[in-house]
């Protein structure tokens, strides 16, 4: 389910779940993502399959899943794995952590997402 259209896609922030379809813990999680992505109506949430989209992924090195990349127009609120419970996201997004610079990594990916929301948003 997608959020509503927002205005200046760049300025959105964005709430990027770096999964595997291999990864049961991931497809457990999903639906709870598609939940919390529902009831934040101004974020735009995305589901990056690591393996599938390893040419933008890659660099992340992910070893712990899910692992979670909060990102907007002041730079990276939040990049790292964090426990598959919807109280825990939902917490967190209610108190995002002050942004800091993102890395080219970030960047390559959010250009990415951004240029093709449709294949990467829940």
């Amino acid at each position: 389910m997608s959020a509503p259209p927002i205005a200046d896609p760049a300025s959105a922030t964005w709430v990027v779940c770096l999964c595997a379809d291999w990864c049961g813990t991931c497809r457990d999680y999903r639906p709870a993502f598609e939940r919390i992505a529902t009831a934040h109506p101004g974020l735009r949430f995305a589901w990056v399959d690591i393996e599938d989209h390893a040419d933008i992924a890659d660099d992340f090195d992910v070893e712990t899943f899910p692992t979670l990349l909060v990102v907007g127009a002041q730079g990276t609120h939040f990049l790292g794995p964090l426990l598959p419970h919807p109280e825990t996201l939902t917490r967190m997004l209610g108190a995002l952590p002050a942004a800091q610079p993102s890395s080219e990594t970030v960047a390559t990916l959010m250009a990415a997402v951004a240029a093709t929301p449709a294949q990467f948003e829940v």
